[in-house]
């Protein structure tokens, strides 16, 4: 009967998606190897594969070591909400190779709308705020890319040149992808395509770059206080930011 009620129980769209019934734990040994073609990652001599089924070859043996920590780690079960570094090899072999030229645009579409060109018309402190924080990186880009964006207040779009443009396009040209699939976790979390740049060149540090994408978020917290909720939404956003720029750092 047990079976029968909870069969006939309405399913909500989405929810399978949200909350996937995890998998056990399989394997007992995980370690490291080089392969012809690089550094693989073993569960009990086995290499891992993509959940495309292609072989997950990494380019330096302590990037696969920081991905055989995320699966040493599981328990039970296996989480892929706790494997972050596996995620982002995943993404890029499955669904990255071969589309380079594509993600790339999507990221330079960032530094067209970057969080760092977007100013509040008030109140003063935060403008002031933002400019102490902001405008270094606008110098840097500027003096560094030859590269100069534009900047708003208040609600107004602002459209960036194509010479700036074009300048951050031939910034990431060299990514392939593996440093792709890490770079859009910087980009999309910190909303700044200028601040995962400074990050990738070692022109700012992770820690940096994070407080510099939340100065709005933290004059808020200032004024109003911050609740629990949104402190671990915060926090798990910072364990993945902190993980691209580990995973970036490794692949070489």
């Amino acid at each position: 009967m047990a079976d029968e009620k909870s069969s006939s129980e309405p399913r909500i769209p989405g929810k399978e998606a949200m909350q996937p019934e995890l998998r056990k734990r399989f394997y007992e040994l995980v370690s490291t190897q080089a392969s012809d073609k690089g550094f693989v990652v073993t569960l009990d001599g086995r290499s891992i594969r993509t959940p495309g089924k292609a072989q997950l070859v990494l380019p330096s043996s302590e990037l696969a070591g920081e991905l055989a920590k995320e699966w040493e780690r599981q328990a039970d079960f296996i989480d892929p909400a706790t494997m972050i570094m596996t995620k982002m090899a995943n993404t890029a072999i499955d669904g990255i190779q071969g589309q380079e030229a594509a993600v790339r645009s999507e990221l330079v579409k960032f530094a067209g709308n970057d969080l760092l060109c977007y100013r509040a018309d008030h109140p003063q402190e935060l403008v002031q705020r933002q400019k102490t924080a902001w405008d270094p990186i606008l110098a840097w880009v500027h003096t560094t890319y030859a590269a100069e964006f534009a900047q708003t207040a208040g609600i107004m779009p602002v459209t960036q040149s194509e010479t700036a443009l074009n300048a951050i396009d031939r910034a990431f040209a060299g990514e392939d992808a593996l440093s792709l699939s890490a770079m859009h976790v910087l980009i999309t979390l910190s909303g700044s395509a200028l601040l995962g740049l400074a990050v990738r060149v070692g022109h700012l540090t992770p820690k940096e770059a994070w407080d510099l994408a939340h100065v709005d978020e933290d004059w808020q917290i200032a004024q109003w206080g911050e609740d629990a909720e949104a402190q671990e939404r915060r926090e798990k956003r910072w364990s993945e930011f902190s993980a691209a720029a580990r995973f970036l750092e490794l692949l070489t």
